[in-house]
């Protein structure tokens, strides 16, 4: 008998390419695409935001007056949406939950004071989707404090539901530190959400002050983080956001496996985006990108003077505090040159603003996005800095190794399980570790780098292990496969001991 492909179904508030703000859109663009070449049989759930072109994308109405439960007992007590579908040959097939008033008329993803109502709109849809469409995942995979909202309502709401009662839950945390639109930290007694009571209907004030995020690590039946390395670190009191205590008591269904990179996309053999196309055999040919950088943001064209770049957003986490303290000094005492692209907040936007007309022939800036400089970035800066507070994942630097970029990163989350700090006895590592967050540890760890730069053949195979490291989302994917089979054996045992349910309508 011919075994049947495994059912998974996603559920986002963001999916690259239709609404992307962060890197969660490109997580659930290419891991459904690895998963669906493994074999499983993959779809997405996300809102059909405004603006989404149904025609660009080739949407079509699939169910109509689909009517989700707002849990009011008076007044509007179901919200009446639509599900259009985009259905690709060769791709996950992809969902939109239509709602005009929720979706249709809003300009952006993320920012609104009713955004508790929008996601548990979503994640109620889904699982009204799933009844209505007679799909049968065998796993849904949500996403953030979003998707929260639908494992507890799963566990809860839907709990006597034959149709949903056999689905196992895996519950990907891409940060712990957002949590909603409600800073749960310095909430009251009385406010404090234990996690385990029913949820407020979704036009109730109290919705907005129940923690989805706390929710879905409770009601999951595995909770994964993208890199080993932050799975441990958010049980403990400096990096877990009010939640290490829980995380510790479930500590046993946490996991952590660490973002992919699509190959194909990110490929210097073949980036049309880069002056000068490269290969590990042809690393030599990588300096005309990095001439074609410097000449790009107009400094002095020189070889043998080293680029070190960030590109990321402009936020605290970043560790942008560390490179404000010790850049400065940094190209005082060197001919080196630094580049930063990105966008955030405005107090760093000045700094580097500021940073540039003292080293007008040293440093750079572009802060505002762009996605194509940064290929151009990695693809020619020497060394890429991340000297991160905390980093769930680290795709930055993946893409930047990719490049022949060599990391100056902190030990901290996924950028631990990606660099390998260089040692020069063992002639082994792919970049330049520090641990402590303070700018004497970074400092020690620029200087270091900046010394083995002198010594071209040392920097050269640092560079080539750097490229040479296998993130493909492929080999990411299998762990996937491996974790909702977990999932799956976790429902199974949680069910083992209770009677049949009976289907309620």
């Amino acid at each position: 008998m011919e075994k049947k492909p495994l059912k998974v179904f996603f559920v986002a508030a963001e999916v690259a390419p239709f609404a992307s703000v962060g890197g969660l859109s490109q997580v659930i663009y290419f891991l459904p695409k690895a998963l669906r070449r493994l074999g499983a049989d993959v779809s997405i759930f996300m809102p059909k935001y405004g603006t989404i072109d149904e025609k660009k994308h080739g949407l079509r109405l699939l169910i109509s007056n689909l009517k989700v439960p707002t849990g009011e007992k008076t007044g509007t007590r179901e919200l009446v949406c639509n599900v259009k579908v985009r259905e690709t040959e060769g791709e996950p097939t992809v969902y939109f939950l239509e709602n005009m008033e929720y979706y249709e008329k809003r300009a952006n993803v993320y920012g609104y004071t009713d955004d508790p109502t929008r996601f548990a709109l979503l994640s109620r849809g889904a699982l009204e989707f799933l009844r209505a469409s007679k799909i049968h995942p065998d796993i849904i995979h949500a996403n953030d404090w979003h998707t929260g909202y639908l494992i507890n309502d799963l566990r809860t709401l839907y709990k006597e539901n034959t149709e949903l009662l056999n689905i196992a839950t895996v519950f990907t945390v891409h940060n712990l530190a957002l949590q909603g639109i409600f800073n749960f930290h310095y909430s009251s007694p009385l406010e404090m959400d234990d996690g385990k009571g029913n949820l407020a209907s979704l036009f109730s004030s109290r919705l907005e002050k129940q923690n989805a995020l706390k929710r879905g690590i409770i009601y999951t039946d595995i909770v994964n983080t993208v890199s080993q390395r932050y799975s441990r670190e958010i049980m403990t009191s400096e990096f877990g956001h009010g939640l290490d205590q829980l995380l510790k008591e479930v500590r046993a269904k946490v996991y952590g496996l660490l973002n992919g990179l699509d190959y194909e996309s990110f490929n210097p053999q073949t980036d049309r985006l880069i002056k000068q196309n490269f290969s590990v055999p042809t690393l030599h040919l990588r300096m005309e990108n990095k001439i074609d950088l410097q000449k790009e943001f107009n400094l002095p064209v020189d070889s043998k003077i080293p680029i070190l770049a960030f590109s990321s957003r402009l936020v605290e986490q970043k560790g942008l505090e560390l490179i404000i303290k010790v850049m400065p000094y940094i190209l005082k005492e060197s001919n080196a040159q630094f580049i930063v692209v990105g966008e955030g907040e405005n107090k760093y936007r000045e700094f580097f603003t500021k940073l540039e007309k003292e080293f007008p022939k040293q440093v750079g800036t572009h802060l505002m996005a762009d996605w194509q400089l940064p290929r151009r970035i990695f693809a020619g800066a020497d060394m890429v800095l991340l000297p991160s507070k905390f980093e769930p994942g680290g795709i930055v630097i993946i893409e930047a190794m990719r490049y022949g970029a060599v990391p100056v990163v902190r030990a901290t989350g996924g950028l631990a399980d990606i660099v390998d700090d260089f040692d020069i006895g063992k002639s082994k590592g792919t970049g330049f570790v520090f641990k402590e967050f303070s700018e004497l540890s970074f400092f020690g760890a620029l200087t270091r780098a900046l010394e083995i730069f002198r010594f071209p053949k040392m920097w050269l195979s640092i560079s080539k292990r750097a490229m040479e490291a296998d993130f493909s989302w492929e080999k990411v994917a299998q762990h996937y496969l491996d974790l909702y089979s977990r999932a799956r054996e976790f429902r199974k045992e949680s069910l083992s001991d209770k009677p049949a349910e009976v289907e309620i309508e």
